[in-house]
């Protein structure tokens, strides 16, 4: 994506950990979705009818707001209140399991269906290509649900959800999604997203400025190694990588979330996208979502 105008020029570097605030005691929450992962590293994509051996793999409950909702709670030392929806199988009960125990507060909807799969290869560049296996299971207002405590929170961030519930997700003091929520569905709420936070490289979070009326006060498209930029703002740096990365899955997401606790946080902006760039970095040097997660508070 070629970026002109008022987004060309130096980008902003972003600051190290020790030049920003400590963050405030937060009350946030992440409404979204799970998909069951099987990660499989390779020496590269196979091609076709190549046969490849593996050299790792594990089997974890991930996706967007799973991986958003861990990383909250890394950096505040809290349980995140993780609003979702779960088959009632197997595989639901077994995300269920290790979400909790990787400090969440699970708010489960249970679904007849079967909870929804993915397979994702990790080459030895730390790239990942993903391919789902399912539909993806949102909750919804209809659900039996606590909706009303997000009117407390500080922050909620959005992955997966109804036009209703995303409404009572609004009643939080500061609201932000990601493009994958559906921009047809977000404008036809009406409603204004504090930040709108996502890939400007994946087709399927793609946004420009007009998409939505009104449109978010944030918005932060993110480029990967190339850092990204942001309307109101301009383009910003990545942090350079101590070593090659080992796994690319999850760093957007996190990004997102390090994003989200410093705008909840009511730091500025440059301080916001900081604390993204962190957690982004820090993801990409283990294996899978969370194995190298920034961690700043103790559970």
């Amino acid at each position: 994506m070629e970026i002109d105008g008022p987004l060309a020029g130096d980008p902003l570097q972003p600051l190290p950990l020790g030049a920003l605030p400590p963050l405030p005691p937060l009350r946030l929450a992440v409404v979204g979705h799970v998909e069951w992962v099987s990660f499989i590293g390779v020496d590269h994509l196979p091609v076709a009818g190549e046969i490849l051996r593996a050299s790792h793999s594990q089997d974890l409950a991930a996706g967007g707001g799973a991986v958003i909702a861990v990383q909250l709670a890394k950096l505040t030392g809290q349980p995140i209140p993780f609003f979702t929806a779960l088959g009632r199988d197997r595989i639901g009960e077994l995300a269920a399991e290790q979400l909790q125990g990787l400090g969440l507060d699970l708010q489960v909807a249970w679904r007849e269906g079967p909870s929804r799969r993915a397979v994702t290869f990790i080459d030895t560049s730390g790239e990942r290509t993903i391919t789902v296996i399912g539909e993806r299971l949102s909750p919804t207002a209809a659900d039996p649900l606590p909706w009303a405590s997000l009117s407390a929170c500080d922050g909620v961030f959005v992955t997966a959800c109804d036009g209703a519930a995303l409404g009572l997700s609004r009643r939080a003091r500061l609201l932000a999604a990601t493009p994958r929520l559906g921009l047809e569905l977000i404008q036809t709420t009406g409603l204004q997203l504090d930040a709108l936070i996502g890939s400007a490289a994946d087709p399927g979070e793609r946004y420009r400025q007009g998409d939505l009326d009104p449109a978010p006060k944030l918005y932060v498209g993110t480029e990967a190694q190339r850092g990204g930029f942001s309307w109101p703002g301009g383009r910003y740096a990545a942090f350079e990588l101590p070593s090659p990365p080992v796994d690319c899955y999850g760093a957007g997401d996190s990004f997102a979330a390090g994003v989200t606790a410093g705008l909840a946080a009511g730091w500025s902006r440059h301080q916001a996208l900081s604390l993204g760039c962190l957690c982004g970095a820090a993801c990409v040097g283990g294996r899978g979502p969370y194995d190298n997660q920034l961690q700043l508070a103790a559970p």
